[in-house]
């Protein structure tokens, strides 16, 4: 793991895999909230943390590298985020020709699959779940569509998401979901953040 700094007031934690993020995201978190590390915003990613906000980016930076993270799941949601999902997606078949399997076996892995958020981004309230062992990665389409609709429930390589609003998207479709995941007038605004536990229940 490289520690580097970014800016005046920001660090950049360089990680080898995204088990090690997800320690890092714990363990920082843990630090802020025991008053041993300040910082406005920790921001994991896929194989990075950022530290924003760091009054004393040197100083951190050295405090940090004497520290060991715990596991991944301390300091993490423990509350489980239910989100039903309607498993009608037009790519199901795609994705069950590449897991070697029918359609219903995908929709039964999925929905027996604890999920747990790895990092935001792409859009406000976009979710990159991780859970499916490395085998079950899948590709993105060759030629992204236009119009994803908000709710759909999609998998491209390790991760799955759900599409919080309309949008271009290139990722395999499953499902679909009526649960809101944006608000901007919610506290968070987003339902689904790093270190949630997500099951994709189905809807029926």
């Amino acid at each position: 793991m490289l520690i580097r700094p970014v800016g005046a007031h920001a660090l950049l934690l360089d990680c080898d895999h995204a088990e090690q993020v997800q320690a890092w995201r714990a363990e920082l978190w843990h630090r802020r909230e025991a008053g041993e590390l300040t910082a406005t915003e920790i921001v994991p990613g896929a194989v990075t943390v950022l530290l924003d906000g760091v009054p004393d980016p040197e100083a951190a930076a050295a405090r940090i590298a004497g520290w060991r993270p715990r596991a991944a799941t301390s300091g993490a949601t423990t509350a489980e985020v239910r989100v039903p999902v309607v498993y009608d997606g037009e790519d199901l078949p795609h994705v069950a020709d590449h897991w070697h399997v029918d359609v219903p076996a995908v929709v039964d892995r999925l929905r027996r699959t604890e999920f747990r958020v790895a990092f935001c981004g792409f859009a406000p309230g976009f979710a990159y779940l991780t859970g499916l062992p490395p085998e079950l990665a899948v590709p993105r389409l060759a030629t992204p569509r236009t119009r994803v609709p908000a709710g759909s429930v999609a998998l491209a390589g390790p991760y799955a998401g759900i599409y919080p609003a309309a949008s271009p998207g290139g990722w395999l479709l499953v499902g679909r979901t009526d649960l809101p995941l944006f608000d901007v007038h919610a506290d968070p605004p987003a339902r689904l953040t790093p270190g949630t536990r997500v099951r994709l229940a189905d809807a029926s």
